[in-house]
């Protein structure tokens, strides 16, 4: 189900939003879609790292490698 909502920006803005949207074949509407699905997994996109952090408990930050281990390939 999609629900009509109502945004205020510049009139400026808006329309150099639309040419750029408009180039890159796409519409303002379809761009907010999109951009409103990122914002609300952002939780759970952070959670995803905690759990990563968790599992590398066994990797000690902060060494600093000499020129020749940088370079060792």
């Amino acid at each position: 189900m999609i629900k009509n909502i109502t945004l205020s920006a510049e009139v400026d803005v808006i329309e150099q939003a639309q040419r750029l949207a408009f180039e890159e074949g796409t519409t303002l509407n379809k761009l907010f879609q999109i951009w409103l699905e990122d914002y609300v997994a952002r939780p759970e996109i952070g959670n995803q790292y905690q759990i990563l952090m968790k599992k590398l408990t066994h990797v000690r930050p902060g060494r600093r490698f000499s020129r020749e281990e940088a370079n060792l390939r």
